[in-house]
């Protein structure tokens, strides 16, 4: 994964950290009659959506270490994880379309999503999240060729 996208990562799972810690700190606040007062409540939220974001951005800093990519001639191979492994395997023959997807913060880093559509019920999308730009249009186009190639055969 690209160096530029591990800010993005971590501010993504900062965010979403944030809230529940600052509900977690409302609740806790009520729960040790801070609630009363005003400024002790919202001290205390303001303390639980930091420990939140900063938990959460440290969780992002070690899921974007830890996650990988592989295209072969089979199709694609995604793996993230160190102490739990999560290892998805998407054959090309599976596969029935490609999408990539850019938000505006990914295209100011100059990243994409690429969104593999397999066939089938279960885990019927597979995403790679901020790939850099070029080699997410680089995957989407193999594994297309890919697709193309194998329905010919």
């Amino acid at each position: 994964m690209p160096e530029r996208a591990r800010n993005l990562t971590m501010f993504g799972n900062a965010l979403g950290f944030a809230i529940p810690g600052a509900i977690i700190g409302g609740i806790a606040a009520l729960i040790g009659n801070l609630g009363l007062q005003p400024l002790w409540f919202a001290s205390t939220v303001a303390l639980g959506a930091l420990v939140g974001a900063v938990f959460g951005a440290w969780l992002g800093l070690k899921h974007h270490r830890h996650t990988f990519w592989r295209l072969d001639a089979d199709g694609l191979a995604l793996r993230h994880g160190r102490l739990w492994q999560h290892e998805t395997r998407v054959p090309a023959s599976r596969v029935q379309h490609l999408d990539l997807k850019r938000g505006p913060l990914q295209r100011r880093q100059r990243l994409a999503t690429l969104v593999v559509h397999t066939a089938g019920t279960r885990h019927s999308a597979v995403q790679v999240f901020n790939l850099d730009e070029g080699d997410a249009e680089r995957l989407r186009d193999r594994l297309a060729r890919q697709i193309d190639h194998d329905d010919d055969a």
